[in-house]
């Protein structure tokens, strides 16, 4: 494997499947099998999930909300969405655990580097669920904040497309992808990776990303093989 130990950063809104809010189980079914293959070679597989198909704070509070509550109840949609990836992971019989950066002792283990990095060495699949713990950071942040912490050998943000493009490919039919990109590269160029802040932890800490599709099947399996899949972005 190229990888030993990843993290892997998925949006909410991958959830929604074909729906328009929400989880669906079908996708959730598809990304747990995915997982389930990688971690079957071996590799060590940290998640962070996002919860904007459940509840976005940024958007709230451009609506008048306050942006610290709203923010956090965006924590606590990623830990819903953190539940059910769990459920569905164990469904298929790889051990799970949640672990949250907000306190919810009932249903997540409280955020502990130690913790976390012995359940990977175990073999098993760790959530990190409820972003940073605080307001103001997106779940960007908090996926590579814990890859750092955790020793990850790379991020690997999967989306809807497969990889990164001169222009958004969804509405430009001329845009072309990127094989490869330096830090700088990106930043010159005026890319969207991540927010400016999670970018720019990743750079100071020399962790590269990896953008591809999560939808297509048997990519994320292909990525840790060492595969030539989406866009990677290092130094």
């Amino acid at each position: 494997m190229l990888y030993k130990r990843i993290l892997l950063k998925l949006s909410g809104e991958a959830l929604m499947g074909n729906q328009n809010y929400g989880i669906d189980a079908n996708r959730l079914s598809e990304y747990a099998e995915e997982i389930k293959e990688a971690v079957d070679l071996g590799v060590e597989v940290a998640i962070v999930i996002g919860g904007g198909n459940i509840f976005r704070g940024l958007a709230a509070a451009n609506k008048g909300m306050d942006r610290v509550q709203g923010d956090h109840m965006g924590m606590l949609a990623t830990i819903i969405n953190g539940l059910a990836l769990q459920s569905a992971l164990e469904d298929k019989g790889v051990q799970t655990r949640l672990q949250s950066a907000i306190k919810i002792n009932e249903v997540a283990e409280p955020f502990i580097r130690r913790r976390a990095m012995r359940h990977l060495e175990k073999g098993r699949v760790v959530i990190f669920g409820g972003g940073t713990g605080n307001p103001y950071f997106t779940t960007d942040s908090a996926a590579v904040l814990r890859a750092i912490e955790i020793e990850a050998d790379v991020i690997l943000k999967g989306t809807r497309v497969d990889g990164i493009y001169t222009s958004d490919p969804e509405k430009d039919k001329t845009a072309t992808k990127f094989d490869s990109l330096s830090f700088n590269e990106v930043l010159t160029k005026g890319l969207k990776v991540m927010d400016t802040t999670a970018f720019t932890l990743s750079q100071e800490n020399k962790l590269p990303i990896v953008v591809f599709d999560m939808n297509k099947k048997g990519n994320l399996l292909k990525i840790v093989s060492g595969e030539n899949i989406g866009t990677v972005v290092d130094l």
